[in-house]
């Protein structure tokens, strides 16, 4: 294995030394597992990159993937420069922070999470997910995209990525969905995901 691919794996043992939620039964979606004041103050830290460009935030049960994956690819065919952040991966890590189609390499990523991990020290219980996506918005203000493009991870108004101040918010179908975090109605689930609407947005 070269010393590339050994420093790659070594930033995911990193990452996924934290909790992954996305990985755990049986939990409850609480503000106090999911904490969107422990990812302001980190992402503080970091000199707030999510505010460095516009963003448009995408939630919803079914379709939020390929809604974000062809606002994105229409955004740089009219010539933006844009940043996409996704999840789950299907192969590699590095398919989640994108730009104009193209992963962050895995040197980036490697890059990347040296440079936050004594940033991630001074703030308690940050998960896997938080972090990964403070470097999707890092990595984006560093490249200067012009818009990115964000997928909510759950729910939504306690995501970790709904600390964007969007352009507009989406919204696609909704039907049952995680119903032992988010609800088992619809109601409480479009409760949870209208959680990315904010004040003055248009939404979709």
């Amino acid at each position: 294995m070269s010393d590339e691919a050994v420093a790659y794996q070594e930033a995911l043992d990193y990452l996924y030394s934290f909790v992954d939620y996305s990985l755990t039964h049986n939990f409850r979606y609480t503000p106090d597992k999911f904490d969107l004041g422990r990812m302001f103050d980190f992402l503080g830290l970091l000199d707030d990159p999510q505010k460095k460009y516009p963003v448009i935030h995408i939630a919803g049960t079914k379709g939020k993937g390929s809604t974000a994956a062809l606002v994105a690819n229409s955004l740089a065919s009219a010539g933006y420069r844009v940043g996409l952040y996704t999840s789950p991966h299907l192969q590699n890590y590095t398919e989640r922070i994108q730009i104009d189609g193209q992963e962050i390499s895995q040197a980036g990523l490697v890059e990347l999470v040296s440079f936050v991990k004594p940033f991630v020290a001074e703030v308690a219980q940050l998960t896997t997910f938080e972090i990964t996506t403070a470097l999707g918005f890092l990595y984006f203000a560093r490249q200067k995209v012009d818009v990115a493009v964000v997928e909510v991870g759950l729910g939504g108004r306690l995501d970790a990525t709904n600390v964007v101040d969007p352009l507009v918010s989406v919204i696609t179908s909704l039907s049952m969905d995680h119903v032992s975090i988010l609800g088992d109605t619809l109601p409480k689930i479009a409760f949870e995901k209208a959680g990315i609407i904010k004040p003055g947005v248009p939404v979709v």
